[in-house]
């Protein structure tokens, strides 16, 4: 795509337009494609890397600038940049069908990889691949939300999945040491928030080692912190418990 200005004929390519509607009128700013994801997960900071220019046109396509006393009725100022900020932050990105079809086919591949990479089949302890993941996800009609992360919607995906085949999120290893007196008590207080407890270990301490789903992690580190006012530790031993190869339907 490549655009003309006719007051100095500046050539915009590569432009990603963000476009907001506001008092009635339309409103857009030129910005790099790929930049604007960036700028608004707080990735890129220089705005200068984010926009192609400062200026607001009412039609970036066509360089029609916009008014001076638009963007004063429509945003109570004519400061281009600090209204490029707003647009930026708050419009919606045009792009193309083939480029959304190219992006939401991104996101699912990306989506099926954090599944893959999360998760085990329970009875094996094996890993999916993502090209089976994929086909699961196919077979349950999941379509991607182009508003939401990728990491929301794999814990979607994982929960829906779950109806249809055996997985579900690998475990951690974990280590606890308690001081004895506090130990026996919290280890109570723990067990709803264990899968399996692997050893235990009585001596001048409480050491035991056991798996957990990843989403208690926060949970029992704060929960021994507040406990043992910070005398207990906790270790991960392993991020995930899974055994070598991969798993395969049969």
């Amino acid at each position: 795509m490549s655009i003309f200005t006719p007051t100095n004929q500046i050539r915009l390519t590569n432009v990603a337009v963000v476009r907001m509607k506001r008092a009635g009128k339309r409103f857009e700013i030129a910005c790099y494609k790929n930049k604007v994801v960036g700028w608004r997960s707080g990735v890129e900071k220089d705005l200068d890397e984010v926009l192609q220019t400062h200026s607001v046109f009412v039609n970036v396509s066509k360089g029609q600038v916009a008014k001076k006393e638009d963007l004063i009725s429509a945003f109570g100022t004519d400061d281009q940049t600090e209204i490029c900020k707003q647009i930026l932050t708050k419009g919606e990105v045009q792009v193309s069908d083939k480029e959304r079809h190219t992006q939401l086919e991104q996101m699912f591949r990306d989506i099926a990889t954090i599944v893959a990479d999360k998760c085990v089949n329970p009875e094996t302890k094996r890993p999916y691949t993502v090209i089976l993941i994929e086909r699961a996800m196919k077979d349950i009609h999941y379509s991607v939300k182009p508003n939401k992360s990728t990491k929301q919607q794999a814990l979607e995906v994982i929960k829906q999945l779950k109806e249809k085949m055996k997985i579900e999120r690998a475990h951690m290893r974990l280590r606890f040491i308690l001081p004895v007196n506090e130990g026996k008590k919290l280890k109570d207080k723990l067990k709803p928030l264990i899968k399996v407890i692997e050893s235990e270990d009585y001596g001048q301490q409480l050491e035991i080692v056991c798996l957990i789903d990843p989403g208690c992690f926060r949970e029992i580190d704060e929960l021994i912190q507040k406990e043992t006012k910070g005398k207990g530790s906790l270790e991960v031993l392993n991020l995930k418990d899974v055994e070598e190869g991969d798993e395969k339907f049969e």
